[in-house]
């Protein structure tokens, strides 16, 4: 039987409280796998010991490959990352926060066996307070039903991709990246597998409120043209009250009836047109500002260091053996 190369790819910010654990339950995971693996640790400018973890498991466990950012580029810039320095038939992407279960990759991998090309995790449950599990559930709805392409609003990245979609994503050269929302997009055939996301095994979440609404942006503005359109659809309904609010004042004028004119409604109206207009131009600038960053053609990463990587990589143990 041929023997299949999967990659597991490890985005890491700040972790090291949580890397021992999270590595045992990996291995221990994918101990009876008959498959090769390979296992991408990225480091995304973490300012904790997370890089010498990964080293020494690296020395320990040739499986074991790190990446290491030149500084925090993003949870996004980081999957990416590792997608482009993994070599496997199949790539599963996790975080390193155990709130992926790594117990689920074995029924991921069934369902790629069977034929599939992209197997996302769907949340059955979150584990979160209240005010971000409703503001979690909220977002995802409106975007499932803006966006131009079908995004579940229950599956996050913990997904697995065949490396032909992997492929696919690798030449995909946006900037502001939202990796669920590319992976619907190329296609294939699809499935999910279910499961109840836990809590953290350690520390505290580093998707702090400011980086939430920047992904939630860059799902919006990458995937739905509803923004430029809510401006087209505001413009029209703005011209049409206006019209009827013109023709009102001529019937009036016409009929000789008492009109006098009301300075307080001018100007709440002056000043409710005036704020709907710098929204407008608010919301086209988003887009103006993503094209500024297209155009400016910077990496959308930069590796300071390969651990294991490249020429050294060539060399792998069946996941049985190691650690």
């Amino acid at each position: 039987m041929i023997r299949m190369m999967l990659s597991a790819v490890i985005p890491v910010f700040n972790e090291e409280g949580v890397l021992p654990e999270f590595y045992r339950r990996l291995r221990d995971a994918l101990q009876g796998a008959p498959d090769v693996w390979e296992f991408i640790f990225v480091d995304d400018g973490s300012t904790d010991t997370s890089l010498e973890i990964v080293k020494r498991l690296s020395s320990q466990d040739p499986r074991v490959r790190a990446l290491s950012l030149a500084r925090n580029f993003g949870h996004q810039a980081a999957i990416s990352a590792g997608i482009d320095h993994a070599t496997g038939d199949a790539i599963v992407i996790l975080d390193a926060d155990l709130q992926d279960p790594p117990e689920l990759i074995e029924a991921m991998v069934r369902r790629w066996q069977d034929g599939y090309q992209v197997v996302y995790a769907v949340r059955r449950s979150r584990k979160e307070d209240a005010l971000k599990r409703f503001s979690y559930h909220a977002f995802y709805r409106l975007l499932s039903r803006i966006a131009e392409v079908d995004i579940h609003p229950d599956a996050g990245d913990f997904c697995l991709i065949d490396s032909q979609v992997a492929n696919i994503l690798k030449q995909m050269p946006e900037r502001n990246r939202f990796v669920r929302g590319m992976r619907s997009w190329v296609g294939f055939r699809q499935t999910g597998v279910e499961y109840d996301r836990p809590e953290r095994a350690a520390g505290r979440s580093h998707y702090t409120w400011k980086r939430l609404i920047k992904l939630a942006r860059d799902g919006i503005f990458s995937f739905s043209y509803a923004p430029l359109r809510l401006a087209l659809y505001s413009g029209c309904v703005s011209i049409a009250l206006s019209a009827m609010l013109m023709l009102g004042i001529l019937v009036k004028r016409l009929t000789q009836q008492a009109y006098v004119p009301g300075v307080t409604t001018a100007v709440l109206l002056v000043l409710f047109f005036g704020g709907w207009q710098l929204f407008i131009l608010g919301l086209v600038g988003e887009y103006i500002g993503r094209i500024y960053d297209e155009v400016k053609n910077r990496p959308l990463y930069l590796v300071q260091e390969r651990v294991n990587c490249g020429i050294e990589a060539d060399t792998v143990v069946s996941a049985g053996q190691g650690g």
